[in-house]
């Protein structure tokens, strides 16, 4: 068989059929907006279940659709960590900050920043930072959407990131929160059902199947197979194949067939390998290649320092989700604290169900498309597993309910970015009216889109998985926004400089570190790896230099601490009713 990917109308009717739903709840939901406060917060009218709902629509991204299975089939015990610790940064937030955030009354992060240390700078920088966080985060969802729908459609990858765009901003720029609200809530079910259907079907296969998972060799496939590479790879080859160009073998251009011997390999895009049916496939040198080594833990993500990379792939997970603005937002729509801490337990066992389905796919793609290890794409192994195993029209089914669950996960994950940046560019560089959240929305949607496309059309080769791409993204708001929201609402201390010049440090080094990793990364070689390590995992080092500057610096400048900063915490941790009053009677306006 062969790798490409034919148009199934099926799948074609399934991606329909999700935009559809969208559309049409998205419009339902527009009927009910009508005040600045429905476009930012919903009216903080949203109950407890109906907003774990929403978030954990917004949340689940792509690279926790398609990502966390991919990372399961190509690294294993190690890419576990990647659904313990998105999970286990809802610990966090329940803790340490979903109640008094509520409680604050703010609109937005900026709009937090100000009511806890009363400086306009400390909003500025607040508001710098979400916008970057938001238009990195949404490039990575557009660049998904444009892979999946480029996978299964057939269409170039810009087409796909054009159309999820123009379908965020339309149902944003109608209705806002109030609107994304009952569209997240729905698409988590959706991606939920996604991923239950194809995951009991393939169960009950490999139960039958009985196919050990832990050899000595890599798997191998059942039939003669084509893969072909689209950028440049390094591969294990345990067992012959045959290479056909144009493309280049070790640096040396071939135009023909070329045998390749067992051993390391350099390919160069484009080429079409051939695995002849039984035969085990090549692995990219970064992946385990047995499956005893696949499931060991330790090895980490390919490089040296493992250990390294798996805390600090700990530390980027937990704390960076205390400071997703999209995520942060949602709390504000709750009526109080209490509800607040309610929706965040919620969500940590609507996540727990979700993610212990892509483990069992991750497991299940390694087994039945382990050619996707050749090339180390294994973003879209959710998407091509269920016809791999499944032939006719049950298999395209399958294939038809996944690909909407992906959809949907796009479409989900970028609302809520979109829907965070616009509430604060609309408060904080406009006046905060609805005319004004409209053109916030339909101005920072434009620019991802943008991005996405340019990217889409790069010729460098670059690839990423999805999940490991977000990492970075967690990197940074764990260096700049967690350590200012976990000290503004637990140590009186903190000062409007120490904030600043800690998201300003965090920011810089993490930055300086995901735009770094994004461009390929440094060498390996010296200082036994550890400038490789922590420019891919920066979290473990930029996250204490983040605290330890806001600590170091607020402590020099203990005179600026907020003399009210007493009524600021009884506010925020007092339970409802005797903190003051916990409402704005309107947004911000700058």
């Amino acid at each position: 068989m062969s790798t490409d990917h034919a148009v199934s109308w099926p799948v074609v009717f399934g991606l329909c059929l999700a935009v559809f739903a969208t559309v049409a709840i998205g419009l339902y939901g527009v009927r009910l907006s009508r005040t600045t406060s429905d476009f930012l917060v919903a009216s903080r009218s949203v109950s407890a279940r109906w907003n774990a709902a929403a978030i954990s629509g917004e949340y689940l991204s792509a690279a926790s659709f398609l990502g966390v299975a991919g990372l399961v089939a190509k690294y294993g015990f190690d890419a576990l960590w990647y659904p313990v610790g998105f999970t286990a940064g809802y610990v966090g937030l329940l803790m340490f900050v979903a109640a008094p955030l509520r409680r604050s009354g703010a609109f937005t992060v900026p709009d937090f920043a100000e009511f806890r240390l009363g400086s306009a700078r400390v909003r500025a920088c607040a508001t710098v930072v979400v916008v970057v966080v938001c238009v990195l985060y949404l490039v990575v969802q557009l660049q998904g959407a444009g892979m999946t729908l480029g996978l299964v459609l057939g269409v170039p990858n810009w087409v796909g990131a054009v159309t999820v765009g123009v379908i965020v901003i339309g149902n944003v720029v109608a209705g806002g929160m109030r609107s994304v609200t009952f569209v997240q809530a729905f698409q988590y079910w959706l991606k939920l059902t996604a991923l239950a259907v194809p995951a009991i079907a393939l169960s009950v296969y490999f139960l039958s199947d009985r196919q050990p998972v832990d050899t000595t060799s890599p798997p191998p496939v059942s039939e003669n197979t084509t893969v072909h590479v689209s950028s440049p790879v390094e591969v294990d080859v345990p067992e012959p194949v045959v290479v056909s160009g144009p493309g280049t073998v070790d640096d040396v251009e071939i135009a023909g067939d070329v045998r390749l011997d067992p051993g390391i390999h350099r390919l160069g895009s484009p080429l079409a390998v051939t695995i002849p049916a039984g035969s085990s496939v090549p692995v990219v040198v970064d992946a385990p290649a047995s499956g005893a080594d696949w499931l060991a833990p330790g090895r980490a993500f390919g490089g040296e320092q493992p250990m390294y990379q798996v805390y600090s792939l700990i530390v980027a997970t937990f704390l960076g989700t205390l400071g997703l603005p999209h995520v942060l937002v949602r709390f504000y729509t709750n009526p109080d604290g209490r509800a607040a801490r309610r929706t965040a337990l919620t969500v940590l066992a609507l996540l727990t169900v979700f993610y212990l389905l892509t483990v069992i796919l991750g497991v299940l793609a390694r087994q039945y498309v382990p050619h996707l290890l050749t090339t180390g794409t294994s973003d879209t192994a959710v998407l091509v597993l269920p016809e791999a195993v499944f032939s006719g029209l049950w298999g395209q089914l399958l294939a038809a309910l996944v690909a909407a669950g992906a959809l949907a996960a796009f479409l989900s994950t970028s609302s809520g970015l979109l829907v965070s940046t616009a509430g604060v560019l609309s408060t904080d560089v406009f006046r905060g009216r609805v005319r004004d959240f409209r053109i916030a929305a339909a101005a920072a949607g434009a620019l991802p889109v943008g991005l996405a496309v340019a990217v889409s059309n790069s010729t460098s080769g670059f690839s990423l998985d999805l999940s490991r791409t977000v990492g970075i993204v967690f990197a940074v708001t764990a260096s700049t926004l967690c350590p200012f929201l976990v000290l503004g609402i637990w140590w009186r201390g903190l000062t409007s400089r120490g904030a600043v010049a800690g998201m300003i440090v965090g920011g810089i080094l993490a930055g300086a570190a995901a735009i770094t990793a994004v461009f390929g990364g440094v060498k390996s070689a010296g200082w036994n790896g550890w400038p490789a390590a922590v420019v891919a995992f920066p979290a473990a080092v930029t996250v204490p230099i983040a605290f330890g500057v806001m600590i170091a610096v607020s402590k020099l400048t203990r005179d600026r601490v907020p003399g009210n900063v007493g009524q600021i915490f009884c506010r925020m941790h007092a339970p409802e009713g005797y903190g003051g009053s916990d409402e704005h009677n309107r947004p911000p306006h700058r």
